[in-house]
């Protein structure tokens, strides 16, 4: 009696199974495998959160000019006039007493 092509089909894919459950486990997969692995050491960053703020398009742009040659981008730009700000405006609070 002749098999059917899906009977056929069936058969081809236990064969394929069965190859692939009796090849050897790779070592990366292993017993071996649970031995730690020494991890790299990340450098301490600061934590930062996104804030959306809204400017003047002129202002914006002139900030992006700024920040092609900066590190860190735009988001350092704006936090290091930032900060100055903060700076300035708290001097001048202190002066105010």
């Amino acid at each position: 009696m002749s098999m059917k092509k899906t009977d056929m089909e069936k058969n081809m894919a236990k064969k394929l199974g069965g190859r692939l459950k009796a090849e050897a486990i790779p070592q990366r997969f292993g017993p071996g495998s649970a031995a730690p692995v020494a991890k790299k050491e990340k450098p301490a960053t600061v934590k930062t959160i996104s804030l959306t703020v809204r400017l003047p398009a002129e202002l914006a742009a002139r900030i992006h000019e700024r920040a092609v040659g900066q590190e860190g981008g735009a988001s350092a730009v704006v936090a290091k006039a930032v900060e100055k700000w903060l700076a300035d405006s708290a001097s001048e609070a202190g002066k105010g007493d």
